[in-house]
C-alpha cells in the first residue's frame, strides 16, 4: 500500500509541473495541439479529453495521439488507470477500458 501511496505522489507530483509550466504558456507539443493548432485533425486534443472524462472522472495522466487515434489514460479518483481511445476524426469512442 505504500509503493502504491509513493507511485501515485509521483505521478502527482509529475503532472502538477507538467500543468504549471502549460498554465504558464510554455510551448509544447501538448499545449501546440490542445489549441486546435492541428489543422489535420478532426477533433483537438482537450476535446478528446473531455469526451473521455465524460466516461471516467479524474486526472489525465497522458494522451497520445497517433493513426487517427487519441489514447488517453486517466486515473481515477479511486486510483484506478482506465485507458480511452477516442477516434480523432469524429470524436468517437473506440473502446474504454
Amino acid at each position: 500500500m505504500n509503493r502504491l501511496r509513493e507511485i501515485l505522489m509521483i505521478v502527482s507530483l509529475i503532472t502538477g509541473s507538467i500543468t504549471q509550466a502549460m498554465a504558464n504558456g510554455q510551448d509544447t507539443a501538448a499545449n501546440y495541439y490542445r489549441t486546435g493548432s492541428n489543422s489535420q485533425t478532426g477533433i483537438t486534443e482537450q476535446k478528446a479529453i473531455t469526451i473521455a472524462q465524460q466516461h471516467f472522472k479524474g486526472r489525465v495522466l497522458a494522451i497520445n495521439h497517433s493513426d487517427n487515434t487519441y489514447r488517453i489514460k486517466i486515473l481515477g479518483d479511486q486510483g484506478t488507470v482506465h485507458i480511452i481511445l477516442i477516434n480523432a476524426a469524429d470524436g468517437a469512442v473506440i473502446s474504454v477500458r
